[in-house]
């Protein structure tokens, strides 16, 4: 039987509207081990249709056409460490929204807006939490207050 989702593709594929989608896709090379699978050009140079292949996944990015604003995308990320991620997208340019922080729910999180304003969650599973302890935890301070400092760091951030 054939199946009905490409090779190489998985059930989801985000698409990113960019102002720059060349330096996009620079940006995920340099942060997130991202490779070039295919880039179509429009006849006046701007990117038609670009894909970028990060870990399994594909990610797909097209230049705004003239008269259209460029529509930032929120993408999660899972990544082997999110604290090495998070420096890593910041040394390629990307600006801090959120510290590397470890949440209830077994993740570290941290976020980053990348240099055309995509907003990224790199996350990290750090541990496996049963319902019943993740429920405890929201109660202690403990892990009620990173959850508190994750949530303020994106509003504010979407308000700039």
């Amino acid at each position: 039987m054939t199946s009905t989702i490409p090779d190489g593709y998985t059930t989801v594929t985000p698409w990113i509207i960019s102002a720059d989608t060349p330096q996009l896709i620079a940006f995920l090379a340099a942060a997130f081990g991202g490779v070039e699978i295919a880039r179509l050009a429009n006849a006046d140079g701007s990117i038609a249709h670009a894909e970028i292949r990060i870990g399994d996944a594909v990610v797909m990015a097209f230049d705004a056409p003239e008269g259209i604003a460029p529509v930032p995308a929120f993408i999660r990320l899972y990544v082997p460490d999110a604290r090495i991620g998070f420096a890593k997208a910041i040394q390629a340019g990307a600006t801090e929204v959120t510290k590397p922080t470890l949440l209830a729910f077994g993740d570290r999180v941290a976020r980053i807006r990348d240099p055309l304003g995509n907003i990224w969650w790199l996350q990290q599973r750090v541990e496996d939490v049963s319902e019943e302890e993740m429920q405890q935890r929201w109660g202690d301070p403990r892990w009620s207050e990173p959850m508190a400092y994750v949530q303020k760091s994106l509003v504010e951030a979407l308000r700039r």
